[in-house]
């Protein structure tokens, strides 16, 4: 009964997703909402910025399906129900502000107000980064101490606001950003069905089903890109159910290291050869990989067998696994990028 529950929820998203992502397509170019040609963007004609709404349209249109079957809320008590709240009205606030940047090319400080916001709704209902779990020490529940808010709100804003960022930095190539959101997806929703929460495993695959839906229209040569909406609405989804319930904050370490990682040495490469942090280039792992002459699609894959391993381990391992897998990863990826910088430490815009 179960699995048939969650099969409904992604089969409606996913079906949803594949009608809406051309409908998306056609508005975007219709309206003038599209990316062109160059800098960073390599790719040919005028191709739409609207992709993100029909995923967050078939994300919220499964939901609100399991919430009318009565499949969503089961169990959910009053602190539950202002989660969900804080997830979906985010999820909304990041697709309205992402079309404004769409639209506008706004610059870097406006976008960072939209994430400060953002982790301010989490925030304000109880999507807080409060517990989560260290080796040898355990589980930490910070809200059981009365300086805790004064760790876990910091915590909560850099949380919301890295995976926003990690999201929008990683939507470089075809299919990259909306894949590796599919496979964190999964591996969130099976996490949570084995720790007995399966109405919660319904978000994540309602997600999932949305972006999969998706990926056909979005693959190499795409038709149709995530635009800021997605990308902050994708941002702001995964980083809220890592911590809906209970906290997943490792799983997602693990499935989303390797982007982590590059943005983090971006920022870092950045700074240190006196370039804006916040001002866009080609120095991303991805893109550096296909400056070498790397298929983009090969590159896509890449990252997704990549993640989709490292989300396996996430499943199968304890936390020093875990612990020892992310320092692997991050250091794999920051000499592969120490490298390569070395080559060209412009970053090429």
């Amino acid at each position: 009964m179960v699995l048939l529950r969650y099969l409904l929820v992604f089969a409606t998203s996913f079906g949803l997703a594949l009608l809406a992502a051309p409908v998306a397509g056609r508005l975007g170019r219709r309206v003038g909402m599209v990316d062109r040609p160059g800098g960073r963007r390599q790719h040919e004609g005028l191709v739409s910025r609207l992709g993100g709404v029909a995923v967050f349209v078939a994300f919220m249109a499964a939901v609100g399906l399991a919430h009318q079957q009565g499949l969503l809320t089961a169990g959910y008590g009053a602190r539950d129900s202002l989660r969900l709240k804080g997830l979906l009205i985010g999820g909304g606030v990041a697709i309205l502000c992402g079309l404004l940047d769409d639209r506008f090319d706004l610059p870097p400080l406006p976008q960072f107000a939209v994430q400060i916001a953002l982790s301010l709704i989490a925030l304000a209902t109880l999507l807080w980064l409060e517990r989560f779990t260290l080796p040898l020490i355990g589980m930490i529940e910070l809200n059981r101490y009365p300086w805790g808010p004064w760790i876990y709100v910091p915590l909560t804003v850099l949380w919301v606001a890295g995976m926003i960022n990690t999201v929008n930095w990683l939507d470089g190539l075809d299919g990259l950003a909306a894949g590796v959101g599919a496979i964190l997806c999964l591996v969130l929703a099976i996490h949570m069905h084995r720790a007995g929460q399966p109405s919660v495993a319904l978000l994540p695959l309602a997600l999932m089903g949305a972006l999969t839906g998706f990926l056909p229209y979005n693959m190499a040569p795409a038709s149709v890109f995530l635009g800021s909406a997605g990308a902050f609405f994708l941002g702001y989804g995964l980083a809220g159910l890592g911590l809906i319930a209970g906290g997943r904050t490792a799983t997602v370490l693990m499935v989303m290291g390797l982007p982590i990682v590059d943005v983090a040495w971006q920022i870092f490469d950045r700074a240190r050869h006196h370039r804006s942090p916040v001002r866009g280039d080609r120095g991303h792992l991805h893109f550096r990989l296909r400056d070498l002459g790397l298929p983009q699609r090969a590159i896509v894959v890449l990252y997704w067998g990549f993640c989709a391993l490292f989300g396996l381990l996430a499943l199968v391992v304890g936390p020093w696994q875990k612990l020892a897998a992310l320092i692997i990863v991050g250091l794999g990826v920051v000499v592969v990028l120490a490298l390569l910088s070395r080559e060209d430490p412009t970053g090429r815009d």
